[in-house]
């Protein structure tokens, strides 16, 4: 028998018991099931204490189980020998590679504290709840571990959810997470509550808590996109799901769109990674033909013949002094005002300097006043290419990896939310939460004299009658 066939052999009884190992991760995560009463006394499991497991175990748990299969001798072809010779080497190499994975194991293990593990075990009650939701699977067998303060400030806010429902009262939670205040006392109360919930979930048929296809659809396109590296983790999965899960009376079909519009009003920042082409789409169905209005652009800018796009030019122009337009900023507005509804345009904005948002009605457009929103305009900037800012008062700074080269704005005139992403990512970027009560104008701003700033043309998207995922979308 030749070297390749020796090592080729050993690869195969190798990944057989790489295999059982593997089963044995998943019957120490469904172990999990302790971790209350272990974690509060300050205990952890390790992969030693879990390997003494008896194999009768796996049943009660309804885990599947891998057994190496036993090697199948030929009769009297002369080979025998040969294998029997790999029998020893094989075993050595199984226990080496039994040894380094405990010891891998143990130290990850180690490594977590209580509200990791009870992340984990809370995925793992959502998954089965959830039936094809496989993508919390990844989450409680440790292949994505988020830190302590991100699973901490994720049981706080998700039984302050909760507690809401179950009392009336308004949510405490995002002043506290702002303060950073919170204890452990607070971590171990919003653990409870989230336990009797989770006890009650038990007691319903699956099917009533079945988070809807749609929830489904957007869980697989999330796990593909993490896979990819898109996303750093899994949370929004857990949170799409708890979400879904507490919701009554709405449509399930139209939960993705309402937990999105709830992350961008709760967390104005980089809500999401990555949006799932569902909601992305809902999102793009809201597109408006958007056209810059001449007699608001400020005399340096050129306007192009089909008022799609603009750059700064090299002399002022001479035109009307109107009242609605700018002298100072480089800015125009759109035609169109809007004052009902949903509405979505994307502008190509180069990589220099730009202004984009909304302007009100009302607000004053002479001179070099700060465009802010305590002057009524609600816009992202980017200054000498580096620098993106929201004009809130003060304003707040954006980080760099958000900067895009396109950027979709997104405006839900009820909702009181005016969203930016990048179009090219699918990436959420900033927020404004407002309640609306005059009419807003699209605005553009630049100070490129190379490039043009461009307003995107409607793509139609059409619908499809795809029942999962639709490739076409």
């Amino acid at each position: 028998m030749s070297d390749g066939d020796n090592a080729r052999a050993l690869s195969v009884l190798g990944g057989h018991e790489t295999g059982a190992l593997r089963s044995n991760r998943f019957l120490k995560c469904a172990r999990f099931s302790s971790y209350s009463g272990a974690c509060k006394q300050g205990q952890t499991q390790t992969a030693a204490d879990n390997a003494r497991v008896p194999s009768k175990d796996n049943s009660q748990n309804d885990l599947p189980t891998h057994s190496a299969p036993a090697v199948q001798y030929p009769g009297d072809d002369g080979r025998m020998d040969c294998l029997r010779f790999l029998v020893e080497p094989a075993k050595e190499l199984t226990i080496r590679l039994k040894d380094s994975h405990e010891k891998a194991e143990k130290a990850k293990k180690e490594a977590l504290v209580e509200s990791q593990l009870f992340i984990m075990e809370l995925a793992k009650e959502l998954s089965r709840l959830c039936q094809r939701a496989e993508v919390l699977g990844h989450i409680w067998s440790g292949e994505d571990v988020w830190p302590p303060q991100v699973c901490q400030a994720f049981i706080l806010d998700w039984a302050s959810q909760l507690e809401s429902q179950m009392t009336g009262h308004p949510e405490k939670r995002a002043q506290r997470e702002l303060l950073g205040s919170w204890s452990e006392k607070d971590v171990e109360h919003a653990q409870r509550t989230i336990v009797e919930w989770s006890r009650g979930l038990k007691g319903q048929p699956e099917l009533s808590i079945w988070p809807g296809e749609s929830v489904v659809v957007t869980l697989d396109d999330l796990e593909a996109n993490w896979k990819r590296g898109r996303m750093p983790n899994l949370l929004s999965a857990m949170e799409l799901v708890i979400w879904a899960i507490l919701t009554e009376g709405l449509d399930k079909e139209a939960v993705p769109q309402l937990w999105l519009t709830r992350k961008q009003r709760r967390q104005k920042i980089a809500a999401a990674h990555y949006i799932p082409q569902t909601v992305w789409n809902w999102i793009c169905e809201a597109a408006v033909e958007v056209t810059l209005d001449p007699d608001t652009a400020n005399p340096d800018l050129l306007i192009s013949p089909d008022e799609k796009s603009m750059r700064c030019g090299f002399e002022r122009q001479e035109v009307p002094n109107f009242h609605s337009r700018f002298d100072g900023w480089w800015c125009a507005v759109g035609v169109q005002g809007l004052a009902s509804g949903r509405h979505y345009w994307e502008v190509d904005v180069g990589e220099r300097d730009w202004r984009l948002g909304v302007v009100k009605e009302s607000a004053l457009r002479k001179g070099f006043k700060s465009l802010n929103t305590d002057t009524g305009y609600l816009t992202l900037r980017l200054e000498r290419g580096a620098e993106l800012k929201a004009l809130t008062v003060p304003f707040t700074p954006l980080p760099s990896v958000l900067i895009p080269r396109k950027v979709g704005v997104y405006l839900d005139y009820e909702e009181g939310q005016l969203s930016f992403y990048d179009s090219e990512k699918h990436a959420h970027i900033y927020t404004y939460v407002e309640a609306f009560d005059e009419k807003l104008y699209p605005l553009f701003g630049t100070v490129e004299i190379v490039r043009d700033l461009v307003i995107k043309p409607i793509i139609v998207r059409e619908r499809h009658c795809c029942s999962a995922l639709c490739l076409w979308a």
